[in-house]
Order: structure tokens, then sequence, then C-alpha cells
């Protein structure tokens, strides 16, 4: 009963979209849907509405109400347009910034955007071709912008496209204007209200002339220029993965100093099929395949490669033994703010008012180390647009360093307000050149930073769930975690339990319970043992997927017991995950 209900709902849904102002290619897909024998593609794409969330929208393209297409995405478009008037109404000209990557549709998705922005009296600075996601963030800083969006699916396959909304200091939105924001598209509830027809004087094309400005402050991080100098010939092989990173990456590491850049022609053709990998993702071992087999062809010292967007990086290195291994997120944060605290407190700019911010998930080695350099360490709910909340409140009273996630994403300047890809890449390529002027590959760096502050590791846990089931089960699953929490992980017995949807820290040995200090709440659970495991646990805010992050620690003396520990700690991580039963 309750599947015909459903699919009343969705055909009713779908007549509307064939009865409506939609274009006949659109209607035509609707039809096909509604003819079809197996409804499941019609329930997908009807039976609900795609949320614009806090961080935008994101979904597969497609005809539909819960697909990205030129209506859902005139419908975001729109309710921006209408909230920035109601919320600059004695500004003379209001204007927005737009970017796009190279998925399908994301050129045309931002064209229709910029025709939406000039209808409702919006100045709009459309970038000529695809940019960086921190370009975009950069851009709107520059310009003054109210606003900006891009047009991006970050990593998600290639069926997928998203909108990414940014607001006046180039940060994704947040209180009020991310729930403000979800009201004003909401309140779209009909083709007709969306005004799509454009003003082309109100549209600026931009774009070598921004490219410069930004290529010229991202080397403004630099720390290190005497160590790229003397190892500038230092191979590295990067890749774009068919990527925005192609635009400016190279162009970037070129800027630092470095010569020999070394491309994999088959992932720089730019491409919304992603024709090399099953997921563009560098968290995705398979995706950094051909740019570790070009460097073993070239002898390459660093491999880099960055997600469609260009806002996160992975790296590959090799190990004592000359074999290439993965750098996992969590390392490279560590890497950065290890390498940029330390060059800060050489080069004389740590006075004790500086700090540095990671996402609750990321590895707890990262305060450790901060703290006991004098540098504070902010904790922040998981997604950039909390690192830069958390910049924004300390503009002017403190000094940021620099704050990145367990996602592969780091940001090490204060001209953008997102995860930056580029500049991670050439801070990262000048550690290695710094690595390599006092003796070290960056994988006896590594080591050095775990003898340092002690080691860890960490590993992520996907668990899909698509459609709507999916939906219904991930939720389940936080249910039964919430009613019925684990007593112990990996043979330790839990001592704190942080609920992050009721701000509660429950201390488990004395029963005390806490406020945790944080600006709302967030749908994730935390589990603390007496032996340094922690444990998170929460879905995912843009894709069909329940997350397990493990941490756990072990004992590293010398960097002989570095094999030892890693063992160690893969066989405490599979107790933990067996504990968790996934």
């Amino acid at each position: 009963m309750e599947n015909e209900t459903l699919l009343k709902e969705v055909r009713a849904k779908a007549q509307l979209w064939l009865d409506g102002n939609y274009d006949e290619a659109t209607k035509a897909d609707v039809s096909r849907m509604l003819a079809a024998g197996d409804s499941t593609e019609l329930i997908e794409s009807f039976y609900r509405d795609l949320e614009f969330g806090t961080g935008g929208l994101r979904g597969i393209m497609g005809a539909g109400t819960n697909r990205m297409n030129i209506y859902t995405v005139g419908a975001a478009t729109q309710g921006l347009s209408n909230y920035l008037k109601a919320s600059f109404p004695d500004l003379p000209q209001i204007s927005v910034v737009i970017g796009h990557d190279c998925r399908n549709n994301s050129r045309k998705f931002a064209e229709i955007s910029a025709a939406i922005f000039s209808a409702n009296g919006i100045k709009v600075y459309l970038f000529e071709d695809l940019r960086p996601t921190p370009e975009i963030s950069f851009a709107i800083r520059h310009f003054g912008c109210q606003s900006g969006i891009i047009l991006t699916a970050s990593h998600n396959p290639k069926e997928y496209n998203g909108y990414k909304a940014y607001w006046n200091d180039g940060a994704q939105l947040v209180a009020p204007h991310d729930v403000n924001v979800i009201t004003e598209v909401t309140n779209i509830t009909d083709v007709n209200q969306i005004r799509f027809e454009g003003n082309p004087d109100l549209i600026e094309i931009i774009g070598e002339e921004v490219d410069k400005i930004y290529i010229d402050a991202v080397k403004t991080i630099s720390l290190s220029p005497e160590a790229i100098e003397r190892h500038k010939d230092m191979k590295i092989v990067y890749t774009p993965i068919h990527g925005t990173g192609v635009m400016m990456v190279p162009r970037a590491l070129k800027a630092y100093g470095f010569t020999n850049i070394i491309d994999v022609p088959e992932q720089y053709v730019v491409s919304g099929e992603f024709p090399t990998v099953y997921s563009p993702n560098p968290e995705e071992p398979a995706a950094l395949d051909m740019a570790i087999q070009r460097a073993k062809a070239t002898d390459a010292e660093l491999v880099m490669a960055t997600d469609p967007d260009s806002d996160r990086m992975g790296i590959a290195v090799k190990n004592d033994k000359g074999e290439w291994i993965l750098v996992n997120g969590n390392q490279t944060a560590l890497l950065f703010v290890y390498y940029l605290i330390r060059r800060w407190k050489e080069t004389g700019k740590i006075t004790g008012n500086e700090y540095v911010v990671k996402t609750i998930v990321t590895t707890e080695i990262i305060k450790e180390l901060a703290e006991k350099n004098g540098v504070e360490c902010f904790d922040c709910f998981t997604g950039f647009k909390w690192i830069a909340s958390v910049m924004r409140e300390n503009e002017g009273i403190k000094t940021y360093i620099g704050g990145g996630e367990e996602s592969y994403g780091f940001l090490p300047e204060t001209f953008v307000r997102d995860k930056d890809g580029v500049s991670s890449c050439t801070l990262m390529a000048e550690i290695a050149a710094w690595a390599k002027d006092n003796g070290m590959s960056v994988y006896q760096l590594l080591q050095q930073i775990y003898l340092e502050y002690g080691y860890g590791k960490e590993k992520g846990i996907s668990v899909v769930r698509k459609g709507k089931s999916g939906a219904e089960e991930i939720a389940q699953i936080m249910t039964d975690f919430r009613t019925n929490p684990p007593k112990e992980l990996a043979g330790s017995a839990i001592r704190i339990i942080k609920d992050y949807k009721t701000l509660k820290m429950t201390n488990v040995v004395t029963g005390e319970v806490s406020e945790l200090d944080m600006p709302t709440t967030s749908n994730v659970l935390q589990y603390f043992t007496e032996d340094g495991t922690k444990i998170s646990v929460r879905p995912s805010g843009t894709e069909p997927k329940i997350k397990f992050y493990i941490e756990v620690r072990g004992e590293m003396k010398t960097r002989a017991d570095f094999d030892a520990a890693e063992a160690a700690a893969d066989t405490k991580i599979e107790a933990a995950r067996a504990s968790l039963k996934v």
C-alpha cells in the first residue's frame, strides 16, 4: 500500500512537469520514465525534491525534482538571488562570481545561473572556462562580491553534478545565511518563478587577469625558497585526473620555481567522463595508479593528484625500500601542520597568538603537535565551511597558520576560504624540497613526526546505501548506535561518548554528562577508549553513505619500529572494525 501511494505521488509530480513550462527534451525524458514498466527510475527521480542543503546541491543529472538539471539549478539560483536582494537592499550593485569544473553540463549550468542572476539585476563575474574551486573563493574576495557559486560535484562519479554557494567572505554558507537561503530556494515552487531571461550587460567574462593575481598570492605562502632553489629540478609527477587542476597547478609549481613537472598525458585531457578512472577521487588508490606508473618510469620523487575541482590533493611517496606508498589525508594534514609550525618558529613568526584548525574526525596528533608548540588548535565539524567559520570568528584577534581535514583538504592561507588543492600542491612540493634539504624523504619526515609526537594510524570506512531505502537504513544505523552504544572497541573499554546531535559528552566511567561547545548540532557520534582509540560515525552530507573513522595509537621509539607499529595498528583497526560490525 505504501509503495502504491508513493508511486501515485511521483506520477502526479511527473505529470506536473509534462504539463508545465519545461523544455521538450525534459518532457520526453519524463514521458519515457512514466511509460517504463519498471518504475524505479521514475521514483528515484521524483520521490523528493533535490535538497538544497547547507553546502548547496549535489545529485545525479537528469530530469526530475530529485535530479540535477536546469530547473533545479534554476530554482537554487533564483532562491539565492532573492536572498541576496533581501540581504543587501541598499547596495547599488550586488555582484557574484560563477565558476565550474570539468563535469558534463557544468558549463551549461554555469551559463544558465549567470543568466538568472543577471535577470535579477545582479552583476556576474563568469569565468571563461573551468577553474579550481579555491580560485572561485579567491575571486569573490578579490572583486568584493556578496556571493558566488561553483558548479561541481567534487570527486563524485561522472553521473553527478553539484552547486556550491559562497557568501561574501569567500566561504561556504553558515548560519544564518545557510538556512535562510534554503528557505528561499524552497519557496520556488513553480518553474515560472525562475527568471531565465538574462541581461548580457550584467555578465562579465573573467579569466587570465584573476589567474595571475591568484598565482601571485599562492607564491606568498612559501617559507623555504632557498630549499626550492637547491632542489628545483626535483622530479614531480602531477595529475589533475581530468579536472580543473590542469589549469593552475602546473603553473603554480613553476611559479614557485620547480622546473621538472612531469605530466600524465592521458589524465591531462579535460573530460567529465573521467575515462581513465572509475572514481576521480584522490582518496581512492586506483585514481593514482597511472601517476605512480609514470613516476616509476621517470624515477620521480613525489606524486600529487587533485580531484576534479582541485580543492583536494592526494600524494604518493617512496618508502625506504623505494616502493611507492599512498599517504592518507590525516598524514597529509599532519605533514602540513608540522612543517608550517616548525618553519613559522624557525623564522620567528610564532608569537603565542597563532592557531590551527582541524575537524573532529581528523587525527588527534595534530592537536598534540600544535599545543606542544604553543599553538592553539580548534576542533570543528566536518566540512571546510566550519574551518572558514573559525577563521572568520578569529579574524583580527588571532593569527591563522593552517587548517585541514582527513578527507584530503587543506588551506595554508587566508586569501581563500575553502580547501585549496592548488596551494596545497605547491606547499607539499616545498615540503619535499625542504625535507630533502634536511637529508630526509617525505616518508622519513612523516616517521620523524611520529617519533616527536606519537604514532597513530587512521582508516576510513564508507558503507554505501543508495536511494530512499538506503537513506532509511543509514538513519536506522545511527539510531541503533545511539540507543545501544558499544561497550568496548578492539578490546578496550569506551571511556567517553560524544553525541554532536545532542551536544552532550558522557563520561562512561563516572556517568558525568557535560555540554559540547559547538556552534550547532550535527549527526555525529564519537567513542574514545581507554587505549586512545577514537571512532567517529556520521552519515555523509553529500553522498549516499555512512562513514566510520577509526584512529588507533601505538608506540614507536625509533624509525626502525615503524613497520612493527604499522602492523600492530592494522591489527587493532581490524579488531575495531569487527567490534563495529562494518
